[in-house]
């Protein structure tokens, strides 16, 4: 290709026509100093196709959907504490000695 910088359009025109008639586009794109993905871009702006927007990999969702698991689990065990330490703080009320009599209250009656 001789001294040609990639980014001028001149480079890219020839590549692309390069492409066109090449069988082993890894080999072109070794040539040219590009990746292969760089000639499939270049293709693709030169056709007018929208740019692809790359999908997470498998391992990004399974690791996305661990962490929307744990905030989930989170927010249920921060609700179980709250709960208990209200049903703590009812059941110390409960046992508070009656000031009247002196003796502690029985827990064993319901407070519903």
């Amino acid at each position: 290709m001789g001294k040609w910088k990639w980014k001028t359009p001149e480079f890219k025109k020839q590549a692309l026509e390069r492409m066109e008639q090449a069988k082993n586009l890894g080999l072109l794109a070794k040539e040219l100093g590009i990746s292969v993905r760089t000639l499939y871009h270049w293709k693709d702006a030169q056709l007018g196709r929208p740019k692809k927007i790359r999908e997470p990999v498998p391992r990004e969702k399974k690791l996305e959907d661990e962490i929307r698991q744990l905030k989930q689990s989170l927010a249920n065990r921060a609700l179980e504490v709250d709960f208990f330490k209200g049903a703590l703080q009812r059941v110390k009320a409960r046992r508070q000695p009656n000031t009247a009599t002196g003796e502690e209250a029985s827990t064993t009656t319901s407070g519903t």
